[in-house]
């Protein structure tokens, strides 16, 4: 009986604060807008070294669409998810589509060896303080972000990107 009246009183308490708002008073609370806190922004340049030493600036990919997968070595999401991330950008490399890999806060020694092994055929950045990541409000990796060809996210922590790329390109409705 006790933990009945415990759980009651939690879901109540937790329907409460789906209710309440932070708003003024008197003041209409506004609806949360994902369009609005995600996508159809620009996204925020930056430049990062590559492998090799080579500094890449994010809007140098203007005309192209770009996508970036916010990313670790250690992480076994991300390692499962490469085959996918391989034949995505074997898929549309050639109609304009840049695939970059950013490496959050990992030595190059290791994301070198790391993309060796795995024989990753897109662009490969380092984020070594992490600095980019915190930029784009990378909580977990992966995080992927989508950039059209005028630099404008269309989705964040994209989770219908094959829907997307397929938009993107001609191939969906």
């Amino acid at each position: 009986m006790k933990k009945k009246i415990v759980l009651m009183t939690a879901c109540m308490f937790f329907a409460f604060l789906s209710t309440a708002s932070c708003e003024e008073p008197g003041k209409k609370p506004q609806p949360y807008d994902i369009k609005q806190q995600s996508i159809e922004r620009p996204a925020p340049d930056f430049t990062l070294k590559d492998l090799s030493g080579t500094a890449h600036l994010l809007s140098e990919y203007r005309g192209k669409t770009v996508l970036l997968n916010f990313t670790t070595t250690w992480c076994p999401y991300c390692k499962k998810d490469i085959p996918n991330l391989k034949k995505m950008y074997d898929t549309y490399k050639d109609q304009g589509f840049e695939l970059i890999a950013i490496y959050i806060q990992e030595s190059d020694k290791k994301v070198a060896s790391f993309a060796e092994h795995y024989e990753l055929p897109y662009t490969v950045l380092l984020d070594p303080d992490g600095s980019v990541a915190q930029t784009y409000g990378v909580r977990g990796v992966p995080t992927k972000v989508l950039i059209d060809k005028n630099g404008t996210i269309l989705c964040w922590a994209c989770r219908t990107l094959d829907v997307m790329l397929q938009k993107e390109f001609g191939k969906g409705d």
